[in-house]
This record gives structure tokens, sequence and C-alpha cells, in this order.
């Protein structure tokens, strides 16, 4: 098979390469204004997913239609995020410049809590993107996921500092970074959550009605039990 046949390992790579760089590109663009960046990065890890299990489709198409259903939630959900950033960074400010020394049982309060903020960070989009919840369930299982997938977690976490480190080492790479970032962590991220979101979508129908599961692919009312803890993604 030619290296320039359309299903050759080169050609579907550079595709690959392709959408990426168009999903980081509309999700930038629908992040502008800041109150949308939620659905913005919910509509990116649903069509990451899609990628991951090659079920992508069109993809503009598809990135809008999951931009649009989840727009009101993914934006609640955005809110509350930046709310709880918000709270933490005022509480490590009001720490690092008070003229007295706050207990060091607060501190470690507050250090707990910003870990796991970023740890449920990691799947709050995600789960958005996957499964249709009222948004407290949906806080609940990104935690649990982040708690039971932690390595995986901690290496999503670590992902987010390759592009400052790759910036650091030279500033010409800058418009690189600018061209993948999004999209690059969020597909390496669907390719370590993809086979635990699957159990979770295995388990769905047994718990729930026939028919729960949308024709955009999105299972809907699915909560992590505690059958999943005992089952981490290998």
């Amino acid at each position: 098979m030619s290296i320039f046949n359309m299903e050759s390992s080169l050609m579907r790579t550079l595709a690959r390469v392709a959408d990426l760089m168009i999903l980081n590109f509309i999700t930038l663009i629908c992040c502008i204004p800041v109150i949308t960046a939620g659905a913005a990065l919910t509509a990116l890890h649903y069509m990451c997913l899609k990628m991951v299990r090659d079920e992508e489709g069109y993809l503009l198409k598809g990135y809008f239609k999951a931009f649009r259903e989840n727009l009101k939630q993914a934006t609640l959900l955005w809110i509350l995020l930046l709310l709880a950033v918000g709270v933490i960074v005022t509480d490590v400010a009001v720490m690092y410049y008070a003229v007295i020394d706050f207990p060091f049982i607060i501190r470690i309060a507050i250090l707990v809590m910003g870990i796991i903020v970023l740890c449920t960070s990691m799947y709050l989009f995600p789960m958005q993107a996957k499964f249709s919840n009222a948004i407290p369930k949906t806080i609940k299982n990104a935690f649990m996921a982040s708690m039971i997938q932690f390595p995986k977690t901690l290496l999503m976490i670590l992902m987010l500092f390759v592009a400052p480190c790759v910036i650091l080492v030279s500033e010409r790479f800058v418009p690189l970074v600018l061209l993948f970032f999004f999209s690059l962590h969020a597909y390496l991220s669907a390719l370590l959550y993809n086979k635990f979101f699957q159990r979770m979508e295995e388990r769905t129908p047994v718990q729930q009605p026939v028919g729960t599961q949308g024709e955009d692919g999105r299972i809907f009312h699915d909560e992590l039990d505690s059958s999943g803890r005992d089952k981490d993604a290998r």
C-alpha cells in the first residue's frame, strides 16, 4: 500500500494531527468569551473521546452539536470551578500576606482542597461530555473517578505542565503550543480514561431503563458506585 494512500498509517496520522489542530483552534475561539469555556472544553473532550474510539464522523458538526447541548450545564460547572479556584487562591494569598501565622491544620486543609479541585477538574468536563447527570452528581462522579484513577489523574495533571516547560526552553515553540495545547491534552487524556469510561458504560444498561443512550453516544444518568473502586484502569 502506498504511503500516500488515504488509508495508510502516514495519511491517517496526518489527518489526526490536522483534526487536533482544528479542534484546538475552534476551542480557543469558543473560550474567548471566557464564560463559554466550559462548553468549549466539554465539546473538545466529546470529540477527542470519539477520535480515540474512531467514531468522530463530522468534526465541526459534532463539536458544535456537543457545544450547544452542553452549553447551560457546562457553563454552570465552569462557573463553580472558577469559584472554587478563586476561593483557594484567595486563601493562599491571605495566608501569604497576612501578618499572623495560620495554624498548620488550616494550611493542610487548604492544600487538600486545592488537590481535590485540581484532580476533580481533570474529569469534570469529560464526565459532562459523555454522561448526562445533574450538576452535583457530575461533580461527585468526577471526583470519584479522579481518585479511582489516581495514577492516570496525576499523569493528566503533569501533562498540563509540558506546554509551559516547552515555552521556557524556547519562545519559538509558542506557535506550536497555541496550535495543539488544548486538543493534544484532551486527546491524550481521553486515551487514559477511555477504558474506565467504557466500564461505566457497560454497567449503565443494567442499571437504567432501555433506551437511555442518546443518538449522540452519550449515556444518560450514569453514576459511579462502589464496584468501580475495585477496578482500576489497566
